[in-house]
């Protein structure tokens, strides 16, 4: 069993920055894929970023590519999702999601999931 945390979220102008963080629960941290999606209301849920296990390759949405970065802490069992340049599109909920064997952009395949951190960027 993996419990996700996520913290960071809040309130930022078009243009901010921001750093989500994700707490992983276990000893096994360095085995997950870990990966951030993010909602908005009425959208589908949707993929943003994903680090391998030992963080050696990571993967974004187009969307984000060139202004989030997703790092990875194995000692402090921690994920990161730093993002730059914010845009008011990016308002959501922020999604931590952990897999042993899975590391790509279906939601439907993580096993284990935060609670959610809300990112509002105001124009």
């Amino acid at each position: 069993q993996v419990q996700l945390v996520e913290s960071g979220g809040g309130l930022v102008q078009a243009g901010g920055s921001l750093r989500l963080s994700c707490a992983a629960s276990g000893r096994t941290f360095s085995s997950y894929a870990m990966g951030w999606f993010r909602q908005a209301p009425g959208k589908e849920r949707e993929f943003v970023a994903v680090s391998k296990w030992g963080g050696e390759r990571t993967y974004y949405a187009d969307s984000v590519k060139g202004r989030f970065t997703i790092s990875r802490d194995n000692a402090k069992n921690t994920v990161y999702l730093q993002m730059n340049s914010l845009k008011p599109e990016d308002t959501a909920v922020y999604y931590c999601a952990a897999d042993p064997s899975y590391y790509g952009g279906n939601s439907r395949q993580y096993d284990y999931w935060g609670q959610g951190t809300q990112v509002t960027v105001s124009s």
